[in-house]
């Protein structure tokens, strides 16, 4: 086969050039390693016979009286010179797709192979076909001065796409803001960067456009996401009362993680009114939404119970207020709330300290009026926090609302209480508030069940160990 292979070597290198298309065409995509070696392969077969047969890339075709072996000798000097780009080309892109990642390395190998074809064609007409190349280079060039004037803005989208894809502001699936357009980045071509938003529309932005704005990238670090809310107060409200409510509403998320410490801020001032912003973070990207309802569910329940909000009846008693909030109560009349609230028992409670022990059977109701209140379980692995409750909320009454459970105030707190004799005319004769008791009593106990079956994965924090590990030698980031 060799033998025969060196005694045609015009015809072979012919048909060397067929079979690599044919093999390329052939083999999968899954199989670029081994297309990538044929090719590699051909090459070197490809320019063995040519230079077997006395043809070198560098000098002009022999055998020029003898037109049909010239010309073939041409064509295949230049295919080689092709040939040689193509091959350099795909080497180079399979260098920079497995370091820098497949849509950044496939628009740098675009960039490289445009400018290594560009090369190869000049070669060739320079040493294949004794062509005058200076004359061609200042033609091209003033041609080349015409076109980029006319392309000025295209041009610029296209290296500023480079320019995006080299340093990586954002990448493919990255939910990113780009002067003010929110979305999720679902492809980087040469010209745009193309965003599909929350509403389901494609929006559109040049890459020159992208490089100058300002971006700002929801999904890094991927760890860390930020949550924020903003509220309105008049200047004369003082700001100690909202921000103490703030805190404590970001200290009943749940959600919220620990470190970064969540915090409140007063952001500025705007005809007459103060704006505050409530912010903290979470370590899953798909819970902002929710979070972000919760802080505003909690920011409303903790300006009431602060007095900033005005809740209740005009002219009530903080007592008979808190109830017309709890909406285990929204059934009773006006009498019937009014008659509880002459019966309840205002509590303080301090930070840190018990309000009711997992043991303790408690033969009244505790409603939170201000504060912060955790519900624990015990287990195997200690005392593991099931959730945290607001005002409004309502526990104890064992038998109905649960009594494994331990409670403690995360944040001193204002409780009123109600003795079971009290409530049970109103349960006796609204069965719709006991059948609610028990739904909340059966849910805790299924959430205290599950807390204790799998306990809660802790968050690692993120630091330079932490830094270390995702980026460690042979190690894979998703």
């Amino acid at each position: 086969m060799l033998s025969w292979l060196l005694l045609h070597p015009l015809a072979s290198a012919g048909a060397l050039l067929v079979l690599d298309l044919l093999v390329w065409q052939l083999l999968p995509p899954s199989r670029h390693a081994w297309k990538v070696l044929a090719r590699v392969s051909f090459f070197l077969l490809y320019s063995m016979l040519l230079f077997n047969s006395g043809l070198s890339p560098l000098q002009a075709a022999p055998w020029a009286e003898q037109l049909p072996e010239h010309l073939t000798a041409t064509v295949l000097l230049i295919a080689w010179w092709l040939f040689c780009a193509r091959t350099l080309t795909i080497l180079i892109g399979a260098v920079l797709i497995q370091r820098s990642g497949g849509h950044t390395g496939r628009l740098l190998q675009d960039v490289l192979g445009a400018i290594i074809f560009l090369v190869a064609i000049v070669a060739a007409a320079a040493y294949v076909m004794q062509l005058p190349v200076k004359g061609l280079l200042a033609t091209s060039g003033a041609l080349a001065i015409i076109v980029g004037l006319a392309l000025q803005s295209t041009l610029g989208d296209v290296f500023s796409g480079i320019v995006l894809n080299t340093t990586k502001p954002y990448q493919l699936d990255d939910l990113i803001a780009i002067d003010g357009t929110e979305g999720r980045v679902v492809e980087i071509d040469w010209r745009a960067t193309h965003l599909l938003t929350s509403q389901g529309t494609l929006a559109v932005i040049p890459n020159s456009v992208a490089a100058k704005a300002k971006v700002l990238n929801f999904s890094r670090p991927s760890e860390l996401h930020g949550v924020a809310i903003s509220l309105e107060f008049p200047a004369q409200v003082r700001p100690k009362l909202i921000t103490d409510a703030l805190e404590r509403a970001l200290q009943g998320c749940r959600e919220l993680l620990a470190q970064p410490k969540p915090g409140v801020s007063i952001k500025k001032t705007v005809n007459g009114t103060l704006e505050y912003e409530a912010s903290g973070y979470v370590a899953v990207m798909a819970h902002k939404g929710a979070v972000r309802n919760q802080l505003y569910d909690l920011a409303y329940r903790h300006l009431s119970a602060s007095g900033v909000l005005l809740s209740g009846e005009p002219g009530s008693s903080p007592a008979r207020g808190l109830l017309d909030s709890v909406s285990l109560f929204a059934s009773l009349s006006a009498d019937e709330k009014q008659a509880i609230s002459e019966h309840m028992t205002r509590l303080e409670v301090a930070a840190g300290d018990a309000i009711l022990s997992r043991d303790e059977l408690a033969q009244h109701l505790l409603i939170i009026s201000a504060g912060v209140v955790a519900a624990n379980v015990h287990g195997d692995a200690g005392r593991i926090e099931a959730g945290r409750m607001g005002p409004g909320e309502v526990f104890g009454l064992a038998g109905m609302l649960g009594s494994a459970t331990e409670f403690s105030a995360l944040t001193p707190c204002v409780l009123y209480r109600v003795e079971r004799e009290y409530l049970e005319p109103c349960l006796e004769a609204r069965r719709e508030i006991a059948d609610a008791m028990a739904r909340l009593s059966s849910y805790r106990q299924q959430r205290s069940e599950s807390l204790l079956a799998e306990p809660p994965t802790v968050v690692a924090k993120p630091g330079l160990f932490g830094w270390l590990r995702r980026h460690a030698p042979g190690r894979r980031v998703s």
